[in-house]
């Protein structure tokens, strides 16, 4: 049986609730960490920071998915004490 508009439409909005929920979070997380970098100091307008932020995100992007495919064997030596210290 299909479902009715009105119940796909509630399922929406939960899902939105926890899109945004999750978002919150993320942002909180990446916030917290960039102020221990430093970020809030630097004086840089917000397109500037947002290009800085996107090469970054492309950096940990290929990075992973080079990490991905190396046995454990070929990580590079404290990788993992770093990566555990970082989560």
């Amino acid at each position: 049986m299909k479902k009715p508009s009105s119940r796909i439409k509630e399922e929406i909005a939960k899902l939105q609730e926890q899109l945004k929920a999750a978002e919150t979070r993320e942002a909180e997380r990446i916030g917290r960490i960039a102020l221990k970098a430093g970020i809030g100091e630097v004086e840089a307008d917000d397109g500037k920071l947002l290009a800085a932020f996107e090469d970054l995100a492309k950096r940990f992007r290929e990075r992973g998915s080079e990490t991905r495919k190396l046995t454990p064997a070929q990580n590079p030596p404290g990788a993992a004490s770093r990566a555990n210290s970082e989560a």
